[in-house]
């Protein structure tokens, strides 16, 4: 059962904690213990142990206070994203690692793929749930103008992807490959801006 978080404290809690209040940070930190052990027990990292993962949460955590900007974000959701973010990069490595040295190991339960960024992801969660408004503002203005006009049509004029086939005069399945590439693409730019941005 997720533990719910009172937003407006723990707001309050970062905006000291960023400000050097070391009571506050440990307050924190309790804060989101709950949150940050439920994630560590869905996760399996190859040469992570459980405390290691934890150790990363809050690594992030705090490296999200340092860079927390409350005009433009609430706290809960712009660090709960960030340590979501964080776990997946060092899953997808180790994934990678693993192919490499031809090792197959089950990286992740179902219930935790359901819960963070994945190649499976649905472009609902991609566009709204998963992801702050900087990252998503920053990986749109990499996209070229057909992939914008592709991004307004489908995802926020909320059009059918139909009826951008036949306004652009391209087959169906052509747009479907389109679609695909373009949240790919999109995909791949927001991942570069929270490594950029988290892994410091």
């Amino acid at each position: 059962m997720e533990v719910k978080m009172d937003f407006s404290y723990i707001e309050t809690l970062a905006n000291k904690s960023k400000d050097g209040d070391s009571a506050s940070k440990e307050e924190l930190a309790l804060q989101f213990k709950p949150f940050i052990i439920n994630l560590s027990k869905k996760t399996f990292i190859d040469g992570y142990d459980k405390q290691d993962i934890m150790n990363e949460c809050y690594r992030i955590l705090f490296r999200c206070v340092d860079i927390y900007d409350s005009s433009r974000h609430r706290f809960v959701a712009y660090a709960t994203n960030g340590i979501k973010n964080s776990i997946y990069y060092l899953v997808t490595r180790s994934v990678k690692f693993s192919k490499i040295h031809g090792q197959s190991s089950q990286i992740l339960t179902d219930e935790f793929l359901n819960n963070i960024v994945s190649d499976h992801m649905t472009t609902e969660d991609l566009l709204c749930r998963r992801y702050d408004f900087e990252p998503l503002e920053y990986a749109i203005k990499q996209l070229n103008k057909k992939e914008k006009t592709l991004i307004n049509h489908v995802f926020f004029k909320k059009k059918k992807l139909k009826d951008y086939a036949i306004s652009n005069n391209i087959s169906y399945s052509y747009a479907t490959k389109f679609k695909r590439h373009t949240l790919d693409k999109l995909h791949m730019h927001i991942n570069n801006y929270n490594q950029t941005n988290l892994y410091m």
